[in-house]
């Protein structure tokens, strides 16, 4: 077989594969359509499931508290003030603000995100896109097979996405799919997934196709950049985190280095997806519904709020895996604060850091955002069509390695030249914390790294900081390791 003959033949193999994946997808919920066992969880009646179709490891309770029935009735009462809100869009900005900080409503939520992104705009102003987009998928995509795969991890606790084939499942799959072509420069992301998926619990197929584009392609959100091959956000946000942490939580950010913690160990998940699957999903909602109003300085935001309201447990952790693990895991499952109290320490936090005028990054430069003209069907080479893996890094993944080195190093010498711990950290921010409300999915950032030992001088010669994760981005694809393939 010639070489010519070779390539056609693959090619073909992965156009059939495709259309295989698509005709899934199609049949649905169609008991024609033969699911393996293994990809369908089994259904549990006694697990308790929250009002967002989370599903928990507990009984249902067999009755409401008095706390519930309060948070219950002030809802209802935001419901009623929201529809007349929604009513007389667009509101006086100072009214919105007010009331976004005090949560959306649950029940008004699709609504609300619907015209803080402008979606029915863009709706209305590209009529027959998404479909045509969807179709050009089915005979052309190139990153159906890892959608496919994601689109099956993707809130597996949650019941809309339970179950193999769901109409959720399929509108994922299709908005995944037809925003690879759309956006023909980006591709797909394994981020996205996650992006995508919470806005499908609110929005329809069609909405959530539109919210999405505005996330990554808005300059407000500027999502594009985290996504796109290098991360050239994520390195830049990640960059003014440190430096934050430096000027105002310089005993933590000190205790950081000094256990070899980068923020690219724990933070990578809190920029892709707002905060998801690393807080409780209800705090998470109330960031995202903050994010959608006042843009992506949220984001790094709410990371400084996390670490400030438990800078006295982290401090107490004495090694790396520890560390991540309470950032990772421990706080998803119990933050410590009831979300109203979180937001009104995140509200005091960007006060303080606008204040210091660090609420904001060094501006973005353009390959933070789309070169190419949306919704222009651009043909795929031959290594896409085929599916075959690059050997190589490129320029950009290059420099991603060169950057995180250049910063652990950078770090580390800010630490040896500090002769005291800063004793007045971030916002001062009072709380009331519940007596018994401090005992504390596959990572984005594949976070489960062994630590070593640590040591209590600190010099770069036998600190290896910088070794750790330069080493683990240059044994691992970098989209991949980020992204937890």
């Amino acid at each position: 077989m010639t070489d010519g003959e070779q390539q056609e033949a693959l090619v073909k193999r992965a156009e059939d594969e495709r259309e295989d994946i698509f005709r899934r997808y199609e049949l649905g919920l169609d008991p024609s359509n033969v699911v393996d066992s293994w990809e369908n969880p089994t259904f549990e009646i006694y697990h308790r499931t929250d009002k967002y179709g989370f599903m928990h490891d507990s009984r249902l309770p067999t009755t409401r508290d008095a706390q519930e029935v309060h948070r219950t009735k002030i809802e209802l009462e935001r419901d009623k003030k929201w529809m007349k809100m929604l009513n007389q869009w667009p509101p006086p900005q100072d009214k919105l603000h007010k009331r976004v900080y005090k949560g959306i409503p649950d029940r008004v939520r699709m609504v609300a995100w619907n015209k803080l992104l402008n979606v029915q705009h863009s709706i209305d102003s590209n009529a027959g896109v998404y479909p045509r987009m969807l179709q050009l998928a089915r005979k052309y995509s190139t990153e159906t097979r890892q959608i496919d795969a994601d689109v099956n991890r993707q809130f597996r606790d949650n019941l809309a996405f339970r179950e193999r084939y769901s109409v959720k499942q399929c509108s994922l799959f299709n908005v995944l799919n037809a925003y690879s072509i759309y956006n023909s420069e980006l591709g797909y992301c394994q981020g996205m997934a996650c992006v995508a998926g919470v806005l499908l619990l609110y929005l329809n197929e069609e909405e959530a196709f539109w919210a999405l584009n505005s996330l990554i392609t808005d300059q407000k959100y500027g999502m594009h950049g985290l996504f796109i091959e290098g991360f050239p956000k994520l390195t830049r946000f990640i960059d003014h985190h440190d430096r934050i942490m430096s000027k105002i939580m310089r005993k933590l950010h000190k205790h950081f280095t000094k256990h070899n913690v980068d923020a690219l160990l724990y933070a990578i998940k809190w920029f892709f997806v707002v905060f998801v699957e690393r807080v409780p999903f209800s705090l998470s909602l109330r960031v995202w519904d903050i994010f959608m109003l006042d843009g992506d300085r949220v984001i790094l935001s709410m990371a400084i709020t996390i670490l400030y309201l438990h800078k006295d447990e982290l401090l107490r952790l004495k090694d790396m895996d520890a560390i991540i693990e309470y950032l990772q895991v421990k706080l998803h499952k119990n933050f410590g604060y009831s979300d109203d109290d979180a937001v009104q320490a995140l509200e005091r936090v960007m006060k303080k850091l606008k204040d210091l005028k660090l609420d904001v990054p060094p501006p973005a430069k353009s390959n933070e955002f789309p070169t190419r003209k949306l919704g222009v069907f651009v043909e795929a080479d031959m290594e896409k069509k085929i599916g075959r893996r690059r050997n190589d890094y490129t320029d950009a993944e290059k420099q991603v390695i060169t950057d995180v080195i250049s910063r652990q190093e950078q770090n580390a010498i800010e630490v040896q030249s500090t002769v005291s711990y800063e004793t007045s950290e971030c916002a001062t921010v009072t709380l009331t914390v519940p007596e018994d409300s401090h005992s504390i999915r596959s990572s984005l950032a594949g976070t489960s790294v062994a630590s070593h030992g640590s040591s209590e001088t600190m010099s770069l010669e036998d600190n290896n900081i910088h070794l750790r994760t330069a080493n683990m981005l240059q044994n691992t694809p970098q989209r991949e390791m980020l992204l937890g393939t």
